[in-house]
């Protein structure tokens, strides 16, 4: 029996979610380039593509050099280029790596200009409202940057990228949809200054997981980028945008201890899952605080259990007892799963990897992940 925490994945709901994703994008005219910067697996990334090798995103060079290992060639590298990582990125390319750079400023362009060793095919990032990067669509710095790009031969300006990350925030269909029509909005306009201006732009990137479902059409829009929605999280079942029966990525857990003396509860669980194995992001709890730092499943069901994680130390979790009868319930040694506020913060925590199962939580596959940067 495989020690605990280990990090479940199940194969199942993982397909069922990848369908879901792929069938959005062709009803919306776009082609998914899946955001690997949650799952940081080659077989999620060809899972996300049906089996085959596609274009995929990336947030770290660490994830771009161990999927261009396992034959993806068409990256897009999410988060802004610097010349400190040109000579990675020339390594990639000569290893026959395309890799997409993304830059929001001129005088980064300019570093980066001037550093280029090798042909940097790159998208510049308008901002949709998340105000975290990115320019502004509509405002003088988009152009100046495009002119700047232009006087460097080895920078090749090939469109626009966007990412309006503040919809995260919102449960509403309806505001999403707004939400949509503006990060889309802001893309094309962007797109169409480019062009009126003299520059190429044939790539119009938009990317968020309730925007692509909510949008009511991506009209001008190339490619659509989305990343936990691969695997889900209670964040996103607690705004609506998806179900328990959804959830493919999960922390198994061993109870450690009982405490029986637990403030404002009948006695406690100690779990071997801390904020290492989950991360204390609580991003669920606006919208579902029962979930607290990540809600109780059956180990080997799944099923939903009336527990969850209230504290988190380095390597303990804490699960209050609404009765005494849990402690048989949940003997010393048993086991159980975790579903987590945020999926990508728990998969980039000291896992390593996937235990792949078919629902039961008995692994039939270890998948390997890159971490780092």
């Amino acid at each position: 029996m495989s020690d605990t925490p280990r990090l479940l994945l199940d194969h199942a709901r993982l397909l069922r979610n990848a369908e879901r994703l792929r069938a959005r994008c062709s009803a919306l005219g776009v082609a998914f380039r899946p955001h690997l910067k949650t799952a940081k697996c080659a077989e999620v990334a060809r899972i996300a593509h049906d089996g085959a090798i596609g274009a995929v995103t990336v947030s770290t060079l660490r994830e771009a050099e161990f999927l261009a290992g396992a034959g993806f060639s068409d990256l897009l590298l999410a988060a802004a280029a610097t010349p400190a990582r040109l000579p990675r990125l020339a390594a990639l390319a000569a290893r026959g790596a395309a890799v997409t750079i993304v830059a929001d400023d001129a005088a980064m362009l300019r570093l980066l200009g001037e550093a280029a060793t090798h042909p940097l095919p790159l998208l510049l990032e308008v901002d949709c409202g998340e105000h975290r990067s990115g320019t502004d669509p509509d405002g003088a710095a988009l152009l100046a940057a495009a002119a700047e790009a232009a006087r460097h031969p080895l920078l090749r300006l090939h469109g626009v990228m966007t990412h309006a990350g503040h919809s995260y925030a919102s449960d509403d269909p309806m505001a999403l949809a707004d939400l949509a029509e503006a990060e889309r909005t802001a893309a094309t306009h962007a797109a169409a200054r480019l062009r009126a201006a003299g520059h190429d732009c044939p790539i119009v990137s938009v990317g968020s997981t309730p925007t692509l479902l909510f949008a009511r059409h991506l009209d001008g829009v190339t490619e659509a980028r989305a990343g936990v929605s691969l695997f889900w999280d209670l964040a996103q079942l607690s705004r609506g945008m998806c179900r328990w029966e959804d959830l493919a990525l999960a922390v198994e857990a061993g109870v450690i201890g009982h405490q029986r003396h637990c403030p404002g509860a009948a006695g406690a669980l100690i779990l071997d899952a801390g904020a290492l194995a989950l991360s204390k992001d609580s991003g669920a709890n606006a919208y579902l605080p029962e979930a607290r730092f990540g809600i109780l499943a059956d180990a080997a069901t799944g099923a939903r259990l009336p527990l969850a994680i209230a504290t988190l130390h380095q390597e303990h979790g804490t699960v209050p007892l609404p009765d005494a009868t849990w402690f048989d319930r949940l003997p010393l040694g048993a086991r159980v799963r975790i579903l987590p506020n945020h999926a990508c913060l728990t998969a980039a925590g000291g896992h390593g990897g996937y235990d792949v199962h078919d629902g039961d939580g008995i692994a039939r596959a270890r998948w390997a992940r890159c971490d780092g940067w």
